[in-house]
């Protein structure tokens, strides 16, 4: 074999070998957090990943190039009306003004990172990036849960996108919409037959039969005699008083 046979030779391995390095050293390793407590999980980079903090029952997760945070409407219980949630929606709505693409059937939006400082989550835990974001929103009705993955790496955030696994936790909120309902029904009930009742009460002949006896007062005697009189009359008018 000739020397330039060997040359060409080293100079592939060499090639090999360095991919191979590259291929290693900008892999990321994963491992899987649970969001809500046993219940929907998810994969983050791993030894890089740390919780932030619990903001407006917004919980955050930071690593390098990345933040997570998701919201579950049901985890500090059944509100009639969801604040926390609505906020979460409103955030939500300013990330989807990003640049829409569909990466490997995910929807990201591309957003720049110095917009995030805007959105008042971001601001509060200071997030440090530059350049583009790929943001993802996901949300599950059965389990409740609502997820933001926003990185500066698309085929991170994709990765953990699709490594989500829902699970529910928490009660049926058709079961406490029906019982809310049932109580908003039985209220109806009881104002419609207050209602008929103080129809059906001829106020003209109270005023005047009170009126009446508030004439025939004694002008002395005894005053306690008198009140009974009224409240005596008053009752056989007014059934139920």
């Amino acid at each position: 074999m000739d020397t330039k046979k060997l040359i060409i030779i080293a100079i592939v391995a060499i090639i090999l070998i360095a991919a191979a390095i590259i291929l290693v050293t900008n892999s990321v390793n994963y491992e899987r957090i649970e969001i809500t407590p046993n219940g929907t999980s998810i994969e983050v980079p791993a030894n890089q990943t740390r919780y932030v903090n619990d903001i407006e029952s917004i919980k955050i997760w930071k690593w390098n190039d990345g933040v997570l945070l998701t919201h579950n409407s049901q985890e500090n219980g059944y509100d009639i009306i969801n604040l926390t949630g609505s906020g979460y929606n409103a955030m939500a709505d300013l990330i989807k003004n990003g640049e829409m693409e569909n990466i490997d059937g995910i929807t990201c939006y591309v957003i720049n990172a110095d917009e995030l400082l805007e959105i008042h989550v971001f601001d509060i835990i200071k997030v440090n990036y530059n350049g583009k974001l790929y943001c993802i929103p996901l949300s599950n009705e059965t389990s409740h849960d609502n997820i933001m993955i926003c990185c500066k790496d698309k085929d991170i955030a994709v990765h953990m996108a699709k490594s989500v696994v829902y699970k529910n936790v928490y009660p049926d909120t058709n079961k406490l919409d029906d019982a809310k309902s049932t109580i908003e029904n039985m209220t109806g009930d009881l104002q419609s037959k207050a209602n008929d009742y103080v129809n059906n009460v001829d106020l003209d002949d109270a005023k005047s039969t009170i009126e009446n006896i508030t004439n025939d007062l004694p002008s002395s005697g005894d005053a306690k005699s008198a009140m009974d009189q009224i409240t005596g009359d008053l009752k056989s008018m007014i059934p139920g008083l």
